[in-house]
């Protein structure tokens, strides 16, 4: 697994990519494909996956889906400076684009209201360790 930066855009998922990466390699050999997105607050998760099949977008295509993907992530300030906003667009030279077949999901706060009641919410420290920094 590896971390991306993503966007969800039409009922795609797109991520920036370069083409001499791991991942773009992978791709090729094996176009269907897992994204997990997750989040975690204090001792809470949430998460979201879709699997489905990948494509390769190159060109002024890819270039424009990836810099809305840097605007979800990069400040104004960080798109706008002459030597981190260029070096930022250079790292990512192709677009994959993930069209979802098969989504699952998990919301450990869902749980606790249907089978505890809320009870691990009202107190996590007394239930749930921190999450790992």
């Amino acid at each position: 697994m590896t971390p991306v930066w993503f966007l969800f855009e039409g009922e795609r998922l797109f991520v920036e990519c370069h083409s001499t990466s791991r991942n773009a390699k992978n791709i090729v050999a094996r176009p269907h494909v897992s994204l997990i997105v997750d989040v975690r607050k204090a001792a809470f998760e949430k998460w979201v996956s879709a699997a489905g099949i990948a494509e390769i977008v190159r060109g002024q295509a890819s270039q424009d889906i990836n810099e809305k993907v840097r605007k979800k992530y990069l400040t104004a300030a960080a798109l706008d400076h002459p030597k981190l906003g260029p070096a930022f667009a250079a790292m990512d030279d192709m677009t994959i684009r993930i069209t979802p077949k098969k989504w699952r999901s998990f919301d450990i706060d869902s749980v606790d209201r249907q089978f505890f009641g809320g009870m691990l919410s009202a107190t996590p420290e007394q239930w749930l360790l921190p999450l790992e920094a």
